[in-house]
């Protein structure tokens, strides 16, 4: 995968993004119906059908790598020959969209070797969108503006740690992590939008430590690496996603541009 590729894919993919959330976006609008997943978590006719302009969408390109997505899980065969893959969630927030709030996201990454190399989070009710990619860097779009460079912040020393939380699954174990830290503010947000933060440097940290899966955090955490920040697990290793047959990922914290 050159760089050449990678950036011509970057524009590509976030085209596909915000159709699936201007789509997303029409459904908002309207009543729209809920249902229940296997697991009781939410779905929603928005979900389906941004899942189906994605694929058509990323099958539609130059280039063919196999696609999981949230919506179709049964259907995905594996990484190809490299080890790359499309790794995809059309509605990242579902219970934030059925509550209208605004904080939910089109995710699309592509995996390389278990490490996203590009992504692309669209917020389209904020009418955002951030993006990066390996080599490329990263970068914010509000509305029809242009791309604007983002990274990290150094937490600076003496000075209040900025941490962001889940909106929908608050967690005593996070609490507790914090301690440490000294003071601190925890700022609520759903979707990947709190690990877009963490890349552009509107906050210093995220700890995880409820469930995700590997395409609700794969997208952003492409475009933290390439704002300069990272995802590690608790035990320090890098977030991987290598093994699409367990779908869930482990505990995690999301650096900016300093490690308490």
């Amino acid at each position: 995968m050159t760089e050449i590729t990678l950036q011509a894919l970057l524009g590509c993919v976030e085209k596909v993004a915000v159709r699936a959330g201007k789509e997303i976006m029409a459904i908002h609008s309207q009543d729209f119906t809920v249902e229940q997943k296997a697991d009781n978590s939410p779905v929603t006719e928005a979900d389906k059908a941004a899942n189906d302009i994605i694929v058509a969408g990323l099958e539609a390109l130059p280039v063919s790598f196999p696609i999981l997505t949230e919506e179709a899980v049964e259907a995905f065969s594996g990484p190809d020959a490299e080890g790359c893959y499309w790794l995809v969630d059309p509605l990242d927030g579902t219970k934030e969209f059925i509550q209208r709030n605004g904080e939910f996201t089109v995710n699309i990454a592509l995996i390389q070797q278990g490490r996203p190399v590009l992504g692309v989070v669209y917020a389209p009710a904020l009418d955002v969108t951030y993006m990066g990619g390996k080599g490329i860097g990263a970068f914010k779009v509000e509305g029809k503006g242009p791309r604007q460079p983002i990274q990290v912040a150094k937490h600076q020393s003496g000075s209040v740690w900025r941490v962001l939380g889940s909106r929908s699954h608050a967690s005593q174990k996070v609490l507790e992590w914090l301690k440490p830290l000294g003071e601190y503010e925890l700022v609520p947000m759903g979707s990947s939008l709190k690990i877009c933060l963490v890349a552009e440097g509107a906050a210093d940290l995220y700890p995880r430590f409820g469930k995700t899966s590997l395409w609700d955090t794969a997208a952003a955490h492409a475009v933290v690496n390439a704002a300069g920040g990272a995802i590690e697990t608790l035990q320090g290793k890098v977030l991987d996603y290598s093994n699409t047959a367990k779908t869930l990922n482990p505990e995690f914290v999301v650096y900016g541009g300093s490690r308490p």
